[in-house]
């Protein structure tokens, strides 16, 4: 099992910046692949961004690509998420998830595809 925090979230105008960041730890880091998943009030949770295990390869929604950049430091065990041009339609609680992964490539987009989950962060984009 993979213990997971957030942080970073916080309250931005529109057209602002923020890193969300995720720790991981109890597992060695380097054999997961790292997703972002963000909900907003009376909405289903959704896909935001996921990288493999590797870094070799990442994955986005239609809805963020060329705004938020994803990346992952083994080192460290953490993933970010690197959010630019912020709308207010990006206002949710994000959420980072892991899963084990043998292949280096594999990004996976699913909320199902996920075992384990942070506890979220807050982020608010005002108009």
């Amino acid at each position: 099992q993979v213990h997971l925090v957030e942080s970073g979230g916080g309250l931005v105008q529109a057209g602002g910046s923020l890193r969300l960041s995720c720790q991981a730890s109890g597992q060695p880091f380097n054999r997961y692949a790292m997703g972002w998943f963000r909900q907003a009030p009376g909405k289903e949770r959704e896909f935001v961004a996921a990288i493999s295990r590797t870094s070799e390869k990442t994955a986005y929604a239609d809805s963020v690509q060329g705004r938020f950049t994803i990346s992952k430091e083994n080192a460290k065990s953490t993933v970010y998420l690197q959010m630019n041009s912020l709308k207010p339609e990006d206002t949710a609680v994000y959420y980072c998830a892991s899963v084990y992964r043998l292949s280096g490539i594999s990004t996976p987009t699913d909320v199902d595809d996920y075992v384990d989950w942070g506890q979220g962060t807050q982020v608010t984009v005002s108009s």
